[in-house]
């Protein structure tokens, strides 16, 4: 079994949802185990179950146009593994969510790519056009509607709870890079054992 970690924070609720999403849409794939992780407690077992994972994806809400401090003094802790290189060559993705339209959620899955690409990590992106404003025919209910490519976005308006955001088409494209998260991870698993000679 393939397993891949979501390592996420979620400071009201909404981005935990996306992060559910993310790990359903891993766990659809035949093959791939999904586990989440709250990143707000960085004990050993966070740290044992993310060495474990071939893939890590990351998810924080954007505030003030970066990822919480939760999820940066994750980061921060996090150098403990890279001076062992010990998340080289795992798969790596993000999500965040804000309660703007736009709320510069790029710069916090930037930071998130910088995390990854220091630790060696490769880095999946959404592979998804964009869907809704990009033209004049687009729905709100589009995959991607918010148009990244960097990682999934979603938007939770600032007085609706994580009962009713983000919506189902910002939850369905976590879902997406979830699933392609899985598919990649397996792929890489099976390269590896081929070159190893373990499977044809």
């Amino acid at each position: 079994m393939i397993t891949v970690a979501v390592a996420y924070h979620s400071g009201y609720g909404h981005t935990a949802r996306q992060a559910r999403a993310a790990a359903d849409g891993a766990r659809s794939v035949s093959g791939v185990r999904a586990e989440l992780h709250d990143v707000t407690s960085l004990t050993d077992g966070l740290w044992e179950g993310l060495s474990g994972a071939e893939a890590i994806i990351f998810g924080s809400p954007t505030y003030m146009g970066s990822q919480s401090a939760a999820f940066q003094a994750f980061a921060e802790a996090s150098a403990k593994i890279w001076v062992d290189m010990g998340w080289r060559d795992k798969i790596a993705a993000g999500f965040t969510n804000s309660a703007g339209v736009n709320g510069d959620k790029l710069n916090t899955l930037t930071s998130m790519a910088l995390l990854a690409a220091q630790h060696g990590m490769t880095w999946v992106t959404l592979g998804l056009p964009p869907g809704w404003l990009y033209s004049a025919d687009g729905r709100d209910d589009d995959l991607n509607r918010l148009g990244g490519f960097l990682g999934a976005m979603a938007q939770s308006p600032s007085d609706a709870g994580p009962e009713t955001a983000p919506s189902l088409a910002d939850l369905r494209t976590a879902e997406h890079l979830g699933r392609r998260v899985a598919q990649t991870a397996l792929r890489l698993a099976s390269g590896r054992r081929a070159l190893d000679g373990t499977a044809v």
